[in-house]
Protein backbone atom coordinates (compact mmCIF):
# COMPACT_ATOMS: atom_id res chain seq x y z
CA UNK A 1 0.00 0.00 0.00
CA UNK A 2 1.78 2.65 0.93
CA UNK A 3 5.44 0.73 1.38
CA UNK A 4 8.24 0.58 -1.41
CA UNK A 5 11.73 -1.60 -1.59
CA UNK A 6 12.96 -4.58 -0.77
CA UNK A 7 16.23 -3.83 0.92
CA UNK A 8 15.93 0.09 0.80
CA UNK A 9 12.87 0.58 1.92
CA UNK A 10 10.31 3.52 2.26
CA UNK A 11 7.08 4.31 3.95
CA UNK A 12 5.18 7.68 3.17
CA UNK A 13 2.58 9.51 5.46
CA UNK A 14 0.54 12.42 5.59
CA UNK A 15 -2.46 14.49 3.79
CA UNK A 16 -2.18 17.29 2.40
CA UNK A 17 -4.33 19.64 4.91
CA UNK A 18 -3.00 17.18 7.72
CA UNK A 19 -0.61 18.73 10.75
CA UNK A 20 2.29 16.67 8.59
CA UNK A 21 2.99 14.70 6.33
CA UNK A 22 6.97 12.93 5.49
CA UNK A 23 8.59 9.42 5.04
CA UNK A 24 10.31 6.66 6.56
CA UNK A 25 13.58 5.14 5.36
CA UNK A 26 14.46 1.70 6.47
CA UNK A 27 17.51 -0.15 5.12
CA UNK A 28 19.66 2.93 4.61
CA UNK A 29 23.09 1.78 5.41
CA UNK A 30 25.11 3.22 8.41
CA UNK A 31 27.23 6.04 8.07
CA UNK A 32 26.06 8.31 4.98
CA UNK A 33 26.41 11.90 5.99
CA UNK A 34 22.98 13.51 6.31
CA UNK A 35 21.92 17.24 7.62
CA UNK A 36 19.00 19.76 6.79
CA UNK A 37 21.41 21.98 4.44
CA UNK A 38 21.53 18.33 2.06
CA UNK A 39 18.02 19.17 0.75
CA UNK A 40 18.03 22.81 0.37
CA UNK A 41 19.04 22.25 -3.52
CA UNK A 42 16.42 19.68 -4.47
CA UNK A 43 13.45 21.08 -2.14
CA UNK A 44 13.86 24.52 -4.10
CA UNK A 45 13.54 22.76 -7.56
CA UNK A 46 10.01 21.27 -5.98
CA UNK A 47 8.88 24.63 -4.57
CA UNK A 48 6.21 26.30 -5.48
CA UNK A 49 5.82 30.39 -5.88
CA UNK A 50 6.97 30.41 -9.80
CA UNK A 51 4.72 31.19 -12.68
CA UNK A 52 2.92 28.35 -13.74
CA UNK A 53 2.95 26.87 -9.99
CA UNK A 54 0.39 26.95 -7.01
CA UNK A 55 0.71 29.93 -4.58
CA UNK A 56 0.52 28.05 -2.00
CA UNK A 57 3.86 27.68 -0.22
CA UNK A 58 5.57 25.78 2.02
CA UNK A 59 8.82 26.33 4.54
CA UNK A 60 9.34 22.86 3.78
CA UNK A 61 11.86 22.03 6.71
CA UNK A 62 12.94 18.54 7.11
CA UNK A 63 12.58 17.45 10.54
CA UNK A 64 15.10 14.52 10.95
CA UNK A 65 13.20 12.52 14.05
CA UNK A 66 15.37 9.14 14.14
CA UNK A 67 18.29 7.32 11.85
CA UNK A 68 20.92 9.91 12.10
CA UNK A 69 23.19 10.75 14.64
CA UNK A 70 26.13 13.42 14.39
CA UNK A 71 24.91 14.11 11.04
CA UNK A 72 25.64 10.29 9.92
CA UNK A 73 23.03 7.67 9.41
CA UNK A 74 22.93 5.31 12.24
CA UNK A 75 21.55 2.34 10.20
CA UNK A 76 17.96 2.59 12.16
CA UNK A 77 15.08 3.76 10.25
CA UNK A 78 15.21 7.46 9.25
CA UNK A 79 12.00 9.13 9.61
CA UNK A 80 12.02 12.72 8.06
CA UNK A 81 8.84 14.95 8.53
CA UNK A 82 7.23 18.08 7.16
CA UNK A 83 4.53 20.14 8.93
CA UNK A 84 1.73 21.68 7.31
CA UNK A 85 1.44 25.28 7.97
CA UNK A 86 -0.12 27.14 4.66
CA UNK A 87 -3.78 25.61 4.10
CA UNK A 88 -7.27 26.68 3.43
CA UNK A 89 -9.40 23.59 4.21
CA UNK A 90 -12.45 25.67 3.51
CA UNK A 91 -12.09 25.40 -0.29
CA UNK A 92 -12.77 22.07 -0.44
CA UNK A 93 -15.77 21.51 1.86
CA UNK A 94 -18.23 21.26 -1.36
CA UNK A 95 -16.20 17.85 -2.22
CA UNK A 96 -18.00 15.78 0.46
CA UNK A 97 -20.76 15.87 -2.19
CA UNK A 98 -19.49 17.05 -5.49
CA UNK A 99 -16.33 14.89 -6.65
CA UNK A 100 -13.82 16.86 -8.83
CA UNK A 101 -13.55 15.31 -12.45
CA UNK A 102 -9.76 14.16 -13.17
CA UNK A 103 -9.13 13.32 -9.47
CA UNK A 104 -9.21 11.21 -6.88
CA UNK A 105 -12.57 12.24 -4.96
CA UNK A 106 -15.26 9.32 -6.25
CA UNK A 107 -12.57 6.93 -6.08
CA UNK A 108 -11.21 7.66 -2.48
CA UNK A 109 -14.93 7.72 -1.66
CA UNK A 110 -15.52 4.41 -3.08
CA UNK A 111 -12.30 2.78 -1.57
CA UNK A 112 -12.57 4.27 1.68
CA UNK A 113 -16.23 4.58 2.60
CA UNK A 114 -16.64 8.42 3.39
CA UNK A 115 -13.56 8.12 6.34
CA UNK A 116 -10.83 9.43 4.13
CA UNK A 117 -9.62 13.21 4.45
CA UNK A 118 -10.72 14.99 1.05
CA UNK A 119 -9.15 18.37 2.00
CA UNK A 120 -6.88 19.00 -0.69
CA UNK A 121 -6.87 15.70 -2.39
CA UNK A 122 -5.97 14.23 1.37
CA UNK A 123 -3.35 11.15 1.10
CA UNK A 124 -3.65 11.46 -3.24
CA UNK A 125 -2.17 14.51 -3.12
CA UNK A 126 0.95 15.72 -4.64
CA UNK A 127 1.85 17.59 -1.46
CA UNK A 128 3.30 13.90 -0.36
CA UNK A 129 5.94 13.95 -3.17
CA UNK A 130 8.14 15.60 -0.77
CA UNK A 131 8.79 12.69 1.44
CA UNK A 132 9.64 10.99 -1.99
CA UNK A 133 12.40 14.07 -2.83
CA UNK A 134 13.89 13.75 0.89
CA UNK A 135 14.18 10.14 0.11
CA UNK A 136 15.70 10.73 -2.93
CA UNK A 137 18.45 12.92 -1.58
CA UNK A 138 19.39 10.18 0.64
CA UNK A 139 19.36 7.12 -2.68
CA UNK A 140 21.25 9.84 -4.52
CA UNK A 141 24.31 10.02 -2.00
CA UNK A 142 24.04 5.41 -2.00
CA UNK A 143 24.23 5.30 -5.57
CA UNK A 144 26.93 7.88 -6.14
CA UNK A 145 28.90 7.76 -8.20
CA UNK A 146 25.72 7.17 -10.43
CA UNK A 147 23.90 10.22 -11.10
CA UNK A 148 20.24 11.23 -12.03
CA UNK A 149 19.19 14.02 -14.26
CA UNK A 150 15.37 14.77 -15.27
CA UNK A 151 14.63 17.51 -17.96
CA UNK A 152 11.20 19.02 -19.12
CA UNK A 153 11.46 18.00 -22.92
CA UNK A 154 7.92 19.76 -23.49
CA UNK A 155 5.11 21.43 -21.69
CA UNK A 156 1.49 21.80 -23.68
CA UNK A 157 2.54 20.42 -26.73
CA UNK A 158 5.19 22.80 -27.27
CA UNK A 159 8.86 23.30 -26.38
CA UNK A 160 8.67 26.72 -25.98
CA UNK A 161 7.83 26.31 -21.90
CA UNK A 162 7.03 30.31 -21.27
CA UNK A 163 5.18 30.70 -24.31
CA UNK A 164 2.99 27.34 -23.64
CA UNK A 165 2.16 28.59 -19.90
CA UNK A 166 1.48 32.04 -20.65
CA UNK A 167 -1.38 30.66 -23.44
CA UNK A 168 -2.41 28.57 -20.57
CA UNK A 169 -2.37 30.70 -17.88
CA UNK A 170 -4.40 33.60 -20.27
CA UNK A 171 -7.28 30.86 -21.26
CA UNK A 172 -7.28 29.70 -17.51
CA UNK A 173 -6.82 26.08 -18.16
CA UNK A 174 -3.83 23.94 -17.18
CA UNK A 175 -1.30 21.84 -19.43
CA UNK A 176 0.44 18.98 -19.34
CA UNK A 177 4.20 17.51 -20.64
CA UNK A 178 7.07 15.67 -21.15
CA UNK A 179 9.56 14.64 -18.73
CA UNK A 180 13.23 12.83 -19.71
CA UNK A 181 15.26 11.14 -16.92
CA UNK A 182 18.49 9.76 -17.56
CA UNK A 183 20.86 8.04 -14.90
CA UNK A 184 24.36 7.63 -15.81
CA UNK A 185 27.05 5.67 -14.82
CA UNK A 186 25.10 2.44 -13.58
CA UNK A 187 26.83 -1.11 -13.45
CA UNK A 188 25.25 -3.77 -15.74
CA UNK A 189 23.98 -6.61 -13.97
CA UNK A 190 21.42 -4.46 -12.24
CA UNK A 191 17.37 -6.01 -11.87
CA UNK A 192 15.97 -9.64 -12.54
CA UNK A 193 14.10 -10.92 -15.29
CA UNK A 194 10.04 -10.10 -15.62
CA UNK A 195 8.47 -8.98 -12.53
CA UNK A 196 11.37 -6.95 -10.81
CA UNK A 197 13.00 -5.95 -14.49
CA UNK A 198 14.86 -2.81 -14.46
CA UNK A 199 12.04 -0.98 -16.64
CA UNK A 200 9.29 -2.88 -14.30
CA UNK A 201 10.37 -1.65 -11.13
CA UNK A 202 11.33 1.81 -12.26
CA UNK A 203 7.46 1.92 -13.59
CA UNK A 204 6.19 0.81 -10.25
CA UNK A 205 8.14 3.63 -8.51
CA UNK A 206 7.54 6.54 -11.62
CA UNK A 207 3.25 5.53 -11.92
CA UNK A 208 3.46 6.09 -7.39
CA UNK A 209 3.91 10.20 -8.71
CA UNK A 210 0.31 12.06 -8.89
CA UNK A 211 -0.24 13.05 -12.55
CA UNK A 212 1.80 10.60 -14.45
CA UNK A 213 0.17 8.97 -16.79
CA UNK A 214 2.85 6.97 -19.57
CA UNK A 215 6.30 5.63 -19.43
CA UNK A 216 8.66 4.81 -22.25
CA UNK A 217 12.31 3.73 -22.12
CA UNK A 218 14.83 4.33 -24.86
CA UNK A 219 13.29 4.74 -27.92
CA UNK A 220 10.12 3.49 -26.32
CA UNK A 221 6.76 3.79 -28.77
CA UNK A 222 9.11 4.83 -31.77
CA UNK A 223 10.04 0.98 -31.78
CA UNK A 224 6.76 -0.20 -32.93
CA UNK A 225 8.13 1.88 -36.32
CA UNK A 226 11.68 0.58 -36.62
CA UNK A 227 13.19 -2.67 -37.96
CA UNK A 228 15.53 -5.06 -35.62
CA UNK A 229 18.38 -3.89 -37.54
CA UNK A 230 17.66 -0.07 -36.93
CA UNK A 231 16.06 -0.69 -33.29
CA UNK A 232 19.56 -3.09 -31.95
CA UNK A 233 22.31 -1.59 -30.64
CA UNK A 234 25.83 -2.77 -31.52
CA UNK A 235 28.17 -3.60 -28.56
CA UNK A 236 31.62 -1.37 -29.68
CA UNK A 237 33.40 -2.45 -26.13
CA UNK A 238 34.11 -5.43 -24.03
CA UNK A 239 32.51 -3.88 -20.73
CA UNK A 240 29.13 -3.29 -22.86
CA UNK A 241 29.17 0.04 -24.37
CA UNK A 242 26.80 0.56 -27.25
CA UNK A 243 27.04 2.97 -30.22
CA UNK A 244 23.17 3.82 -29.62
CA UNK A 245 21.04 3.30 -26.95
CA UNK A 246 17.69 2.46 -28.53
CA UNK A 247 17.04 0.10 -25.93
CA UNK A 248 17.64 3.01 -22.96
CA UNK A 249 20.36 1.11 -21.20
CA UNK A 250 18.41 -1.97 -20.38
CA UNK A 251 18.42 -5.59 -22.01
CA UNK A 252 16.15 -8.30 -20.42
CA UNK A 253 15.23 -6.44 -17.68
CA UNK A 254 19.05 -6.01 -16.85
CA UNK A 255 21.03 -3.13 -17.31
CA UNK A 256 23.60 -2.76 -19.63
CA UNK A 257 26.17 -0.53 -18.18
CA UNK A 258 24.78 1.78 -20.54
CA UNK A 259 22.94 5.39 -19.56
CA UNK A 260 19.30 4.30 -18.57
CA UNK A 261 16.89 6.85 -20.62
CA UNK A 262 13.40 7.17 -20.00
CA UNK A 263 10.80 9.38 -20.59
CA UNK A 264 7.14 10.18 -18.72
CA UNK A 265 3.65 12.11 -19.67
CA UNK A 266 2.39 14.28 -17.15
CA UNK A 267 -0.91 15.09 -17.07
CA UNK A 268 -2.75 18.60 -17.28
CA UNK A 269 -3.41 19.87 -13.47
CA UNK A 270 -6.90 18.03 -12.56
CA UNK A 271 -8.40 21.35 -11.28
CA UNK A 272 -8.23 24.43 -13.44
CA UNK A 273 -10.41 27.63 -13.38
CA UNK A 274 -12.68 26.44 -15.93
CA UNK A 275 -16.18 25.59 -14.78
CA UNK A 276 -16.77 21.64 -15.42
CA UNK A 277 -19.88 19.28 -15.17
CA UNK A 278 -19.89 16.85 -12.20
CA UNK A 279 -22.43 14.85 -10.38
CA UNK A 280 -23.79 15.57 -7.22
CA UNK A 281 -23.68 12.98 -4.97
CA UNK A 282 -26.64 14.28 -2.61
CA UNK A 283 -29.26 15.24 -5.10
CA UNK A 284 -28.06 12.83 -8.21
CA UNK A 285 -27.75 16.09 -10.63
CA UNK A 286 -25.20 16.71 -12.73
CA UNK A 287 -24.38 20.79 -12.28
CA UNK A 288 -21.62 22.92 -12.53
CA UNK A 289 -18.40 23.16 -10.49
CA UNK A 290 -16.02 25.97 -10.50
CA UNK A 291 -13.24 24.84 -8.61
CA UNK A 292 -11.56 27.35 -5.81
CA UNK A 293 -8.03 26.99 -3.98
CA UNK A 294 -4.76 27.50 -5.37
CA UNK A 295 -3.58 25.14 -7.89
CA UNK A 296 -0.49 24.41 -10.64
CA UNK A 297 -1.18 25.54 -14.00
CA UNK A 298 1.61 23.26 -15.20
CA UNK A 299 2.19 20.31 -12.26
CA UNK A 300 5.27 19.15 -15.02
CA UNK A 301 7.06 22.03 -13.68
CA UNK A 302 7.83 21.01 -10.50
CA UNK A 303 7.93 17.30 -11.35
CA UNK A 304 11.68 16.60 -12.38
CA UNK A 305 12.91 16.20 -9.17
CA UNK A 306 10.32 13.86 -7.91
CA UNK A 307 11.17 11.95 -11.28
CA UNK A 308 14.90 11.79 -10.19
CA UNK A 309 14.24 11.37 -7.10
CA UNK A 310 11.89 7.84 -7.69
CA UNK A 311 14.69 6.89 -9.85
CA UNK A 312 17.24 7.26 -7.61
CA UNK A 313 15.22 5.25 -4.84
CA UNK A 314 14.84 2.41 -7.35
CA UNK A 315 18.47 2.25 -7.90
CA UNK A 316 19.54 2.38 -4.80
CA UNK A 317 17.10 -0.39 -3.92
CA UNK A 318 18.77 -2.42 -6.57
CA UNK A 319 22.14 -1.55 -5.62
CA UNK A 320 22.09 -2.43 -1.92
CA UNK A 321 20.25 -6.13 -3.37
CA UNK A 322 22.77 -6.81 -5.98
CA UNK A 323 25.98 -5.70 -2.54
CA UNK A 324 23.94 -8.39 -0.67
CA UNK A 325 24.44 -10.95 -3.14
CA UNK A 326 27.97 -10.47 -3.49
CA UNK A 327 28.25 -10.84 -0.12
CA UNK A 328 26.51 -14.47 0.00
CA UNK A 329 29.25 -15.58 -2.87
Amino acid sequence: MNVFGKLFKISIFGESHGNSVGIVIDGCPAGIPLQQSDFEADFSRRKSGAPGTTPRTEPDIPHIMSGVFNERTTGAPVMIQFENTNTRSRDYSQLKDIPRPGHADFTAQQKFGGYQDYRGGGHFSGRLTLGLVAAGVLAKKIIAPATVKATILEVGGSQDIEAALDKAISAKDSIGGIVECTIDQVPAGLGEPFFDSVEAVISHMIFSIPAIKGIEFGSGFRAARMTGSEHNDNIVSTDGRTETNHAGGINGGISNGNEICFRVAVKPTSSTHQAQRTMNMRTGKMEDLSIEGRHDTCITLRVPVVVEAAAAIVMADFMLQAQEVKRVF
